[in-house]
């Protein structure tokens, strides 16, 4: 307890909110611990996921909106997707440091891949959660404008919101008539950390190859590949 609760409160420090680690402990506990723990009398981070998820979509789009008064919703529903995915926001928890203060499993402790990631965004929505419920909306809207809103600039610079799956299958029925499909090539790895390697092909001609942790990242690489050379 006394370890966890250290790791706590470093995260509070680096992370700069205004929150005791008691009040944030409940956003830390994972079900799979209380499974192992049935006497530890605590209760596990879902339900503050469920709250956290809530307001981090609520900040985000108030951001968007009144940030980009000229893009349609589309666009911005686009944009705000790609702030509140969960590969954002399990990077924003591994550079905090969140996994080292997470109540665990002895499995799901050495979980990797996406696994972690998972569990690692998960936690993420319950501790903007616990910090709505315990410090209110300013300092959950703080928190989520310094460590999730601040990425939105290269988000746009790099054309992360573009679904190219879309975009290529739109730009392939103007120009042929015919719609894409797909075909797993190759996948690699065990069941918690896949590799796929998907190809897009238009007819029986292979146009380009993509990989991703699921056959879904995989496909949009290899769409985001086929307009790069513009097929």
């Amino acid at each position: 307890m006394n370890e966890k609760k250290k790791s706590i409160e470093k995260f509070i420090k680096k992370a700069d909110i205004n929150i005791a680690a008691n009040d944030l402990m409940t956003a830390f506990v994972h079900r799979s611990y209380l499974n192992e723990s049935k006497d530890s009398n605590l209760e596990n981070n879902e339900r503050l996921e469920f709250l956290g998820d809530a307001v981090l979509e609520l900040v985000c789009t108030e951001f968007l909106f009144d940030k980009y008064s000229d893009k349609p919703e589309g666009e911005l529903t686009a944009l705000r997707s790609a702030l509140v995915r969960g590969r954002n926001l399990s990077d924003v928890a591994e550079n905090l440091g969140i996994f080292d203060c997470l109540y665990l499993s002895r499995g799901e402790s050495r979980a990797t891949g996406k696994a972690r990631g998972l569990i690692m965004a998960n936690t993420m929505e319950a501790v903007i959660g616990a910090l709505y419920k315990v410090s209110g909306l300013e300092e959950a809207k703080s928190f989520i404008k310094r460590h999730i809103l601040n990425i939105i600039d290269s988000i746009i610079s790099d054309k992360l919101y573009i679904d190219s799956k879309s975009d290529f299958q739109e730009k392939v029925q103007e120009k042929y008539k015919v719609t894409p499909h797909y075909k797993v090539e190759e996948e690699d790895g065990p069941d918690h950390n896949k590799l796929f390697i998907s190809g897009v092909y238009i007819g029986t001609k292979l146009i380009s190859k993509g990989q991703g942790t699921s056959k879904n990242a995989a496909e949009q690489d290899a769409a985001k590949k086929a307009l790069d050379k513009e097929f």
